[in-house]
């Protein structure tokens, strides 16, 4: 038996469902391991020693290794994704990134969403929608900040098939 794309998605993200000033705080967040923070950091060849040189970090003002900002973006991206872009055919774009306060190895990232803009696209079946992500750590200090646009499917060409 075939099954339908529709099958492998939740019922509700499609263009339809997202309005201007909805917010939501996304269900999961995760702890950002050494091990995650190093790898991507050497694999992006950021030689800052703040990422990876410890006991050069100790003397800096943040007194600890950090974790790339891309990294704590990407993650609360990431975190946001279930709700916001299960039903998404491309992103359109990131905007206003900004990375507010330092995070260290350790950390936790949980992420909020506020549905800033809908409209239409040039294709019939989807729509634009605009977020804007927080990211927070587990003291509830605002981490990073983004807006992000997703070309996302509307429910009235898509649900069924």
């Amino acid at each position: 038996m075939k099954r339908s794309i529709a099958s492998h998605t939740s019922k509700n993200g499609y263009f339809e469902d997202f309005e201007v000033g909805q917010r939501m705080k996304h269900v999961r967040g995760t702890t950002i391991a050494d091990p995650e923070a190093q790898m991507f950091v050497k694999m992006m060849m950021n030689t800052a020693d703040g990422h990876f040189h410890a006991e050069r970090a100790k003397g800096t003002p943040f007194g600890d290794r950090l974790v790339f900002g891309l990294i704590t973006g990407s993650i609360t991206i990431g975190i946001a994704t279930q709700d916001t872009a299960e039903q998404a055919l491309a992103e359109v774009g990131l905007d206003k990134l900004r990375f507010l306060s330092p995070v260290h190895p350790g950390d936790t990232i949980e992420a909020y969403t506020e549905v800033l803009d809908t409209r239409d696209s040039d294709r019939e079946d989807a729509g634009i929608v605009r977020f804007k992500h927080w990211g927070l750590m587990q003291t509830g200090t605002v981490v990073f900040e983004g807006e992000r646009e997703v070309l996302i499917k509307r429910r009235s060409h898509w649900a069924d098939r």
